[in-house]
């Protein structure tokens, strides 16, 4: 149902939606988006990837590589909501952009593959939105496809995502016949023709009313094992009606006990209106959704309702620079921001002034002249605010809690070829992190090369290949490096250190006594899951006071970042305080301070110590008549082949191989297959490097 966009910038809070796409690569979620845009009436041709001719595929590498590399916001509208659309990246290099996207949504589309259903990282964006708790509805994509079937991709949904998919349609057609839906909720057929931009409806065919009965029956019955509303009309009358049925799967979907399941071909452009529907009618409007919380003080939080008048509280989740300048992309939590408005940076502690808002569509704009509770737009004129950082009131200061950040995983060396262009080398990179803060340039000490950090050989491949065409740089590319670290495989007890120092006047005393182990270790190889550093007290009798305590705990801290055997940050590691002492005059936390680091590195020198090295799950699909050569090459790579599986005459290889290991990989699977070969790769943690122990000191 077409409605003017402009007619609802100022839609009623519940009638507007903040709705994430998340995906594995190529599962088609770019070409949703397209078809959400046409269908709504926001654009007036179809966007085709193939063609390059996406909205939110705008940048040029990533029409050139087919692939979404950065998030995209553009806005909607559809019976009488605005729907706040972001595009997420599919590939793993670039999750960290999912991540901060996640953080200021309140609902998503998740795109599977009606062959594939659910891949790698398909997985792994389910994680990350069950981490953030935002709600989701799925549409299993390509249904015309050879091999498609979705009772398999639901059935994949549930075994290997642990959620509860609530089906809500029944395809009409298998594959190259796919046509239609039956809706299971007001049981009608929904009939699209070849080419045509609007369905037809109808009764269901005789042919399919009993199976459609059928899975209705499945729907209420699962339905009311989770719904106590639900079960006590089924108990009543053996069967829910579909007001009921549609509250409960309201309810259950922003819960999150369970999925609505939707089924179509984005391509052809069949089944976008009812996704749009589901959209509006399960996924939660701003006010919906918990009040976000802020630290107003050094132990203090304070709730921020979603209200227009309420003190502004905004959250910054994107930095682009574009040809007319920098633009800062903004979720407004609460309050309304005007423009020409001076507001408060938080963390920087620093004034910004707001000079135009913008309602973005991909890389085009349309300025208003306000952004209230629950929108979501970029702002000109905010000079400095990076990612993360949190735009209030000045009268009423808070801080939001920012979107993670995710630790780089590979490096490479990277040098201007004329001297020349070093400091505008230097400028280039500052504004790459700025826009991204996945990426991380630092100077390394003992070669004096500048080193860019990122998420994968892609993500660096993009970054670098930024840099030439923006600024017009030639830049060397060193060999990439992956980021060790280092682990307690067999720890201490009892370590005694004693920290003296005297020097005229007030010296320096502190006396600690601690034990080492290893975290317990997770399937990942990570640790326990949840920290890499775990610190705790058994000191009693007050023989030390609580600012001490915590100050042993700072240099422990201190101490993590580099390990004996290369320098390498030191992660999987429980310490203990098991006892101290003090010194009326000399001792101080930052005496403290200093011992507990010292002392956790002498430990580590006691220690057996492991080496860790970065692991990714790879999923190759290869041919048939090519599968030995690529098991006996993962082999050859350090490979763990986890699982093999013929499909439709392909095989789908799964192996945990390590990612130095797998630098090149891409060009290799494709010679050995005639061409034929992909593969995707999720990342998984870190695993211990074979023969990397004890007092080895490794410089790989």
């Amino acid at each position: 149902m077409r409605t003017d966009l402009h007619r609802h910038d100022t839609a009623p809070l519940t009638a507007v939606r903040n709705v994430g796409i998340l995906a594995h690569v190529d599962a088609g979620k770019t070409t949703v988006t397209e078809r959400i845009l046409y269908t709504t009436g926001a654009t007036y041709k179809r966007g085709e990837v193939h063609d390059g001719t996406t909205v939110t595929d705008f940048d040029v590498q990533e029409r050139e590589r087919g692939i979404t590399i950065s998030a995209a916001a553009v806005s909607c509208a559809w019976d009488g909501h605005r729907i706040n659309l972001i595009d997420t990246p599919g590939h793993v290099d670039f999750a960290d952009e999912v991540e901060r996207s996640l953080r200021v949504l309140d609902g998503a589309i998740a795109v599977f593959d009606a062959v594939a259903g659910v891949e790698p990282q398909s997985e792994s964006v389910w994680r990350q939105a069950d981490r953030h708790g935002v709600p989701r509805i799925a549409f299993v994509n390509k249904l015309d496809r050879a091999g498609a079937d979705l009772d398999t991709a639901v059935e994949s949904m549930r075994r290997r995502l642990g959620t509860v998919p609530m089906v809500v349609q029944l395809p009409v057609g298998r594959e190259d016949a796919f046509t239609g839906v039956v809706d299971l909720i007001r049981m009608r057929l929904l009939t699209w023709r070849e080419g045509g931009d609007t369905y037809k409806e109808g009764s269901v065919p005789e042919e399919l009313r009993e199976e459609a009965r059928r899975r209705r029956r499945l729907l209420e019955e699962t339905v009311a094992q989770l719904h106590p509303g639900a079960l006590e009309e089924f108990c009543d009358g053996a069967a829910l009606s579909a007001g009921t049925l549609t509250g409960a799967l309201r309810d259950l979907t922003r819960s999150g006990e369970g999925v609505v399941v939707l089924c179509g071909s984005a391509y052809r452009n069949r089944g976008v209106e009812p996704l749009l529907d589901a959209v509006v009618a399960y996924l939660p409007s701003p006010p919906d959704v918990p009040a976000v919380r802020g630290a107003v003080g050094d132990d203090e939080e304070e709730e921020r309702a979603c209200d227009p008048e309420a003190p502004l509280a905004a959250l910054v989740f994107k930095v682009q620079a574009t040809p007319r300048g920098r633009l800062t992309y903004l979720r407004v939590y609460s309050g309304t921001v005007h423009r020409g408005e001076a507001v408060w940076d938080a963390g920087a502690r620093r004034t910004e002034r707001i000079g135009r808002i913008l309602r973005v569509q991909a890389d085009r704009h349309t300025e208003v002249d306000r952004a209230v509770a629950g929108d979501i737009v970029a702002v000109a004129g905010v000079k400095a605010a990076r990612s993360g950082a949190t735009l209030c009131a000045p009268d009423a200061p808070v801080v939001l809690e920012p979107p993670a950040v995710a630790e780089p995983v590979v490096s490479v060396a990277v040098e201007a070829h004329r001297n020349a262009d070093s400091a505008r080398l230097v400028s280039a990179l500052a504004r790459l992190v700025e826009e991204d803060p996945s990426l991380v340039v630092r100077t390394d000490r003992e070669s004096g090369q500048t080193v860019l950090s990122g998420m994968g050989e892609l993500h660096l491949e993009v970054a670098v290949e930024k840099i030439r065409r923006a600024h017009g740089l030639e830049v060397g590319v060193g060999r990439p490096q992956v980021a060790y670290r280092e682990t307690v495989s067999r720890g201490v007890s009892g370590l005694v250190y004693r920290h003296v120092k005297q020097e005229g006047g007030a010296g320096q005393f502190a006396h600690v006594v601690i034990d080492v182990r290893p975290l317990p270790v997770a399937q990942d190889g990570t640790g326990d899951g949840a920290a890499d550093f775990v610190f705790r007290s058994v000191v009693t009798g007050g023989r030390l006071p609580r600012d001490y305590v915590q100050a042993v705990e700072a240099g422990c801290g201190d101490a993590l970042s580099e390990g004996p055997l290369g320098g390498h940050r030191v992660t999987g590691v429980q310490v203990t305080l098991t006892d101290g002492s003090t010194h009326p005059k000399d001792s101080s936390p930052m005496a403290f301070r200093t011992a507990g680091r010292f002392a956790l590195r002498a430990a580590f020198r006691a220690s057996v110590m492991a080496l860790l090295e970065p692991v990714v799950e790879v999923t190759a699909t290869v041919p048939e008549d090519a599968v030995g050569g690529v098991l006996g090459d993962l082999a050859a790579r350090r490979g763990q082949i986890s699982a093999s599986a013929m499909r439709a005459g392909t095989a789908v290889v799964t192996a945990t191989v390590p990612l130095a290991e797998l630098f090149g990989y891409a060009s290799q699977l494709r010679g050995r297959t005639q061409g034929r070969g992909t593969f995707t790769s999720r990342a998984t943690g870190y695993a211990p490097v074979p023969g990397a122990v004890s007092d080895e000191v490794v410089s790989r």
